[in-house]
């Protein structure tokens, strides 16, 4: 570690959203060549106090000073131009323009004629993905990208301000191991050079590689601070949650029942190739009520595509092979027909695919199943906000009021809210993406426990996760993916993550650890 001095130091900081109080007289301090760990549950108060020393977040209590500087930002320019740079949980590219475009957005290099400069644009947004381990055509547009390729280029964007301060808010939620170990290389060389990070992550494992101190905030406020190397995880969510936590894989016994889901050789060939996507060539599996079965599979084996056709989002093409839901065969065409045939779904990306984020959280909870709380096309207010408070409840949601905006909610209530919205409906199969994605220890053990009640309510869950453990511990079967077939399928009483890493990677054939989003 570099030491030249406190390149940050925050001095009771505090913010407050509506009823709710994100910081409270919150005391940070970043050293030059550090790496400063912020951990905590979603909605502790961590991203609020990055978005603060970014520029995003103007309006607060408290001071802050850079290099013994006092400084107050007007926005996020200000905070470049003084050396701050962050890397946001949620991606906020452009997804209509190319990679280069994107690292370069509202910074264009321009030629001596004062045009942009695409040549050197590209170039050099080469150079910067090389640096972060990934090869990407500079010139192909983020919005046909995957999730784990887009955190990447946010990852170069950031470094290509050179900045002397780096926020680092879930770097790693979408990326395989490869992919992480290339990212905690580029950390040593920038901390080598000199550059303060504030790395938050929820991966444990994680902090006691990459961070020389690490910070606990909890409701708002700073519980400890310690040596990542001198705590124990169970120590570390102790202090996070402020409970022990037993264990994660805590589900309520269940007994599956008659078969819910059936999917026959289903194959799907988009009009449109999509680069990068694998869809559907052959896929056959089955869910019973009450039973959870995972999809495991490397990036790009086609988990997240197999839910988009089961869902009705897949893009147009032809279809073939046959779907049957409780022994008749549907054909969903769209979310309407699918929820109306009893199946949910919680996306990946609950921002882009599951939020309205400047609607209400009242609203997007019940968004889904508005026909069910009014006669005549009158909607039934009460009743519809005595079915939020009680969802609210049931899924130990934190926020103000339910008409307070869901993008001020912290990520993890977020994805309550997608599950709230799904669970309204009262679905008889529930198909997740990655439900547990940027999501804390404390909510996944909550997510873990609802899945848990579900299955013993008797809702089929077909579960896609790049989380080995996540599959392990929590499904009752998991099918494996590969080119977008199945190709084995193991009882989780039998069997263990080296089974499903194996099968995933195929015999003799050399692929990425299994990880990312599809």
């Amino acid at each position: 570690m570099v030491d030249d001095g406190d390149l940050v130091r925050m001095a009771g900081i505090g913010k407050r959203y509506g009823g709710v109080q994100a910081c409270h007289e919150v005391d940070f301090v970043l050293g030059a060549g550090e790496v400063h760990a912020l951990l905590g549950e979603n909605g502790a108060g961590k991203s609020t106090l990055m978005k603060i020393l970014s520029g995003d977040v103007t309006e607060y209590d408290g001071s802050i000073a850079i290099n013994g500087r006092p400084v107050r930002f007007n926005g996020p320019t200000d905070a470049q131009s003084a050396g701050i740079a962050m890397i946001h949980q949620e991606l906020d590219l452009v997804p209509g323009l190319s990679v280069a475009d994107n690292i370069f957005l509202g910074r264009e290099l321009l030629t001596t004629l004062r045009t942009v400069d695409r040549r050197r644009m590209e170039r050099e947004a080469r150079e910067l993905l090389d640096r972060s381990g990934v090869r990407l055509d500079p010139r192909r547009p983020v919005g046909e990208l995957r999730v784990g390729e887009q955190q990447l280029v946010t990852i170069a964007k950031a470094m290509s301000l050179d900045a002397r301060v780096l926020i680092m808010d879930e770097p790693t939620s979408a990326l395989t191991s490869s992919e992480v170990e290339r990212l905690f290389d580029v950390i040593r060389e920038l901390r080598q050079s000199g550059v303060g990070i504030v790395y938050i992550s929820h991966r444990m494992e994680e902090i006691a590689q990459v961070a020389d101190r690490a910070t606990v905030l909890r409701n708002g406020r700073i519980v400890t601070s310690f040596d990542p190397r001198e705590l124990s995880t169970a120590e570390v969510v102790e202090a996070m949650v402020g409970r022990p936590v037993q264990t994660m894989f805590t589900t309520p016994e269940s007994h599956t029942g008659d078969e819910l889901l059936r999917v026959d050789n289903l194959k799907l060939a988009a009009r449109r190739p999509r680069p990068g996507r694998r869809d559907p060539d052959g896929i056959s599996l089955t869910v019973r009520s009450g039973e959870i079965v995972g999809l495991a599979g490397l990036l790009g084996a086609g988990r997240t595509e197999l839910l988009e056709t089961l869902y009705g989002v897949a893009p147009a093409g032809t279809r073939t092979g046959r779907i049957l839901l409780q022994g008749r065969p549907i054909r969903p065409r769209g979310p309407r027909q699918a929820l109306a045939q009893g199946i949910g779904f919680v996306p990946e990306d609950r921002r882009a695919s599951g939020l309205v984020l400047f609607h209400s959280i009242l609203a997007n909870t019940v968004v889904s199943s508005l026909p069910s709380y009014g006669r005549l096309g009158v909607i039934a207010r009460r009743t519809e906000r005595a079915a939020s408070v009680k969802m609210a409840d049931r899924l130990r949601l934190k926020f103000g009021r339910l008409q307070d905006e869901v993008g001020t909610l912290s990520g993890g209530n977020q994805q309550k809210v997608v599950f709230g919205r799904m669970l309204l409906t009262e679905p008889k199969l529930l198909l997740l993406d990655e439900p547990t994605r940027g999501v804390d220890v404390g909510a996944k053990a909550e997510i873990y426990r609802l899945l848990g009640e579900l299955a013993a309510q008797g809702i089929g869950v077909l579960l896609a996760s790049s989380e080995l453990p996540e599959l392990v511990g929590v499904c009752d079967r998991v099918v494996v993916l590969r080119d977008g077939r199945d190709v084995a399928s193991f009882s989780t009483a039998d069997s263990g993550e080296g089974d499903l890493l194996a099968a995933a990677m195929g015999q003799g054939e050399v692929f990425e650890e299994v990880g990312g989003a599809q």
